[in-house]
């Protein structure tokens, strides 16, 4: 009976192994069919990822070389057979890996283009290591934000942090650098109309205030939820007594630290409240709480292509790129990528086809020792990773790149002390003067013409920080300015001709019209602070449309010039439905960016409420009048929340992603259509593209390295005849921190390319 029962399990042994070599061998035929069919040519890589599961499908395959004059990195994405192509690679010697969601990363194999390699995925053995691949977003949603019914927030002191003691101010954010001033805008204007300057004063009674302060304050400059800012472990050597003593100290650190970070958190009002959040959070991560698992990319999101350049300096900061003229996409076709360091003074370059790059030092007219510092040069806590150095030194803060048709780059940049001349100021002969004399100016213009190598500084009488070219005969350049009164423009056929800033340029305040009339009358209407970020210029109309963040909601400001500026021009505001009975149900809050498409849409990223917006005005039934103060247009707005999860205790629609800018692919330049509204997903290393007819997001994320932290985008046409390869999306690594990219302190920012082929194996 014992015999016979042992030839039954033999059997039954014996049939399992039969099974699992059948099983094997279809799946090492499928595997020889999938290499089998992809077709590799002289430059590229290809072949099929599988792991002990099989094939895996939405994986990363990353090729990385340092043979070229500066890093290339390559990324595609597996197919729904674990196949993949790596196109286009240049001659070099590349170290190729697998990453993907569910995996940990493979041991990296050296290959070379021309040859087919497979590659073997490794399951992750655990969701705490596979989580470490992440996105920040994700570990940012486990965050638990006050709930509503916390709300008003009553001051508290600043926490003491290791090595000072406590001390009763600031209890309210009145103290600290204006946000204006912080990014290069102009100091307290002599025009006492409150603006984002008075932030400082406003009381947090929302919690869409309290999230809206951790994302234009703390995730401004980076990622919240990256390794670094959610892990304490690395912070041991320092010997902190709590959490809490950690987190109060951290935002201390370096140059950083000085007044950016610590000041930031008195626009908390609760400063102790905002603590105890974080340390909530990162004590929960410690003790093992994982956040949810993202998707794996699907559909067109496996045709993405990816190639990354290293630039600048590893403590440098390049801010935004610029790679043509963003009305004429065939500018400057397969030419120098531009990127301004906001660190460093420079305007980085990089030359995608002979995989070069290098850096060109952005002009002042003053001596830059009598110049404020673009950073401070005091340090409250040592950094943990650089100490006391004083790793920045720029006076500049250079900032948002544009190129015009001729193929010349303009930046706004400081060019000299705040402090305007006399021509800026009351008594002036200047009409713009005479009409609103500016007393300071805290960001100035430059350009740079890659033909004669030249570099010209602009001396402007208002505030600069972003900066868009109209649809006029003399290529009008218009500036946005964060803090700012009044915003300004520059005649650039005039510049041209005369080289005299002074002719060239003009500038206006925002007065509402409303009575209504159709006029402004200072003495009647009500001016309002420009106060703009993102700046934009309608094609269809010429006006220009600003996009400001504060105060909760934030708004877009329409403005026109006239037939006789400054006198005619005229502002329209316009706010996102926040709590308005006209449109219940729909919510967002925080305008940053701006663009606008075709047909003459605004589409804005709602960077407080994690969302896209579009905005048609011909919709309004009030543009002007005594209602007209924000809220009167719901009609005219549709919100779209970003893909990814929420905040912890937030209700809303709602994304805990941080989309700091966006821009439309009016051209077709990537390859989801014409008109395609772009978000950077700041927080989720990804570019995320709507379709405004599908109601659909395409994610475009960056796997490697982590980190990738997005201000703005650009895209260009090279030839309009090679398909898919003649086109593409440019983009930068964008946080001020780049030790907190993967790779940690002397990793280099990275200048990215986006592509998209028709399919995932498609050379």
């Amino acid at each position: 009976m014992k015999s016979e029962r042992s030839l039954r399990i033999g059997l039954a042994l014996l049939l399992v192994c039969l099974v699992a070599v059948c099983i094997g061998q279809v799946e090492a035929r499928q595997a020889r069919h999938a290499e089998n069919s992809v077709q590799i040519n002289s430059n590229d890589i290809g072949g099929v990822v599988a792991s002990s599961k099989g094939p895996e499908a939405g994986v990363w395959v990353i090729a990385e070389t340092t043979d070229l004059p500066t890093k290339l990195v390559k990324i595609v994405v597996t197919d729904d057979q674990g196949r993949y192509l790596l196109p286009e690679l240049p001659k070099a010697s590349y170290q190729v890996w697998v990453r993907g969601y569910g995996l940990v990363d493979s041991e990296a194999v050296q290959a070379a283009p021309g040859k087919p390699l497979n590659l073997t995925a490794v399951i992750a053995p655990t969701a705490k290591d596979a989580a470490k691949y992440y996105p920040a977003v994700y570990w940012l949603s486990l965050i638990k934000v006050p709930d509503k019914s916390e709300f008003p927030m009553k001051p508290t002191p600043m926490p003491p942090f290791k090595g000072e003691t406590a001390k009763a101010a600031p209890a309210a954010p009145n103290a600290i650098m204006p946000i204006a001033q912080r990014e290069g805008g102009a100091r307290p204007n002599q025009q006492a109309v409150p603006n984002e300057e008075a932030l400082a004063l406003r009381p947090i009674t929302t919690q869409e205030q309290w999230i809206d302060v951790m994302k234009q304050g703390c995730q401004q400059c980076h990622q919240l939820g990256d390794f670094f800012t959610r892990d304490l472990s690395h912070l041991a050597r320092f010997g902190f007594k709590s959490p809490e003593e950690a987190w109060s100290t951290r935002i201390h650190f370096g140059q950083a630290g000085a007044d950016r970070m610590s000041g930031t958190l008195p626009r908390f009002v609760d400063q102790q409240r905002a603590i105890k959040m974080f340390t909530d959070w990162s004590d929960r991560i410690a003790a093992g709480e994982l956040p949810p698992t993202p998707p794996r990319p699907e559909g067109i999101e496996r045709n993405l292509v990816i190639t990354m350049w290293d630039w600048g300096k590893p403590s440098g900061h390049p801010h935004d790129e610029i790679s043509t003229d963003k009305r004429h996409p065939s500018v400057n076709a397969n030419g120098l990528v531009y990127g301004a360091d906001y660190n460093d003074d420079d305007l980085l370059w990089v030359d995608p086809v002979k995989n070069t790059a290098g850096a060109i030092r952005v002009p002042t007219v003053a001596d830059r020792s009598t110049m404020k510092p673009t950073w401070p040069k005091n340090i409250s806590a040592p950094s943990p990773f650089y100490g006391n150095e004083i790793l920045w030194n720029g006076v500049g803060g250079p900032h948002n790149p544009m190129m015009d048709e001729k193929g010349r780059v303009w930046v706004t940049s400081n060019v000299r002390p705040a402090e305007n001349p006399d021509f800026c100021k009351a008594g002036s002969s200047s009409p713009f003067a005479q009409y609103f004399p500016l007393n300071t100016a805290g960001k100035h213009a430059a350009v740079y013409d890659p033909e004669t190598k030249r570099f010209v500084p602009i001396d402007t009488c208002f505030n600069t920080h972003h900066l868009q070219f109209g649809y006029d005969k003399d290529d009008t350049l218009f500036f946005s300015g964060p803090g700012g009164q009044a915003f300004g423009w520059l005649n650039t056929r005039v510049f041209d001709e005369t080289g005299d800033a002074k002719k060239a340029e003009g500038w206006c305040p925002a007065y509402l019209d409303t009575n209504g009339d159709g006029k402004i009358d200072p003495a009647v209407d009500k001016r309002i602070p420009v106060n703009g970020y993102g700046a934009i210029v309608n094609p269809k109309d010429g006006s220009i449309w600003f996009a400001t963040t504060n105060p909760t909601p934030g708004h877009l400001l329409r403005m026109t010039l006239g037939s006789n500026p400054p006198a005619t021009c005229m502002a329209e505001v316009y706010e996102p439905p926040f709590y308005n009975p006209k449109a219940p149900g729909i919510s967002g809050y925080a305008p940053r960016g701006v663009d606008i498409d075709r047909d003459g849409v605004i589409w804005t990223a709602l960077s407080g409420s994690g969302q896209l917006a579009s905005f048609d005005r011909s919709k309004c039934k009030v543009l002007n009048g005594p209602t007209a103060t924000g809220q009167q247009c719901p009609e005219g707005w549709t919100v779209y929340t970003a893909p990814g999860p929420k905040m912890r205790g937030v209700t809303d629609n709602s994304s805990a992603d941080f989309e700091y800018y966006n821009w439309v692919d009016q051209f077709n330049t990537l390859g989801l259509g014409e008109n395609i509204p772009i978000v950077t997903g700041t927080s989720s290393d990804s570019l995320q593209a709507f379709n405004p007819k599908t109601k659909k997001w395409t994610v475009l994320r960056v796997p490697y390295p982590m980190g990738f932290f997005s201000r703005g985008m650009d895209g260009r046409i090279d030839n309009p005849n090679t398909g898919w390869k003649g086109r593409g999306i440019w983009a930068t690594y964008g946080g001020d921190m780049t030790w907190h990219i993967e790779g940690g302190a002397g990793t280099k920012n990275k200048v990215v390319k986006f592509q998209l082929r028709p399919s995932p194996l498609a050379d």
